[in-house]
């Protein structure tokens, strides 16, 4: 196993962080129904920047490390871990069989794509 490394670590880490603010912007907003629709599109914009300011730096280091297929590869699983912590703790949804099946198969994906 490779040692762990800024380039390879922080492409990761960002990542996360990035998936964390665009899940609250794209699905925050249902716990808030009531607002006007503007609003919580102002909102989503807003929070939506500091995930750019994540996403795209984590991009660019990973790409001296990772391939591009690789980079998509981690968004992925990423994104779908997030949001399944999202959508359980934040808007109180149930985590069904359907979900971790879902989430296997993709992980199962991700491993192929990384075997190298």
């Amino acid at each position: 196993m490779p040692p762990i490394t800024f380039a390879n670590a922080m492409p990761i880490i960002m990542l996360v962080a990035s998936n964390v603010f665009m899940t609250f912007a794209w699905y925050g907003h249902l716990a808030f129904k009531a607002k006007p629709l503007w609003m919580v599109i102002l909102a989503s914009w807003g929070i939506a920047l500091f995930e750019y300011c994540l996403a795209v730096p984590a991009n660019r280091i990973g790409s001296g490390v990772y391939s591009t297929a690789e980079l998509k590869t981690m968004q992925e699983v990423i994104t779908f871990a997030v949001f399944i912590g999202f959508s359980f703790f934040w808007l109180g949804e149930k985590i069904t069989l359907q979900h971790i099946a879902g989430f296997a198969i993709i992980i199962v994906g991700a491993a192929v794509v990384f075997r190298a």
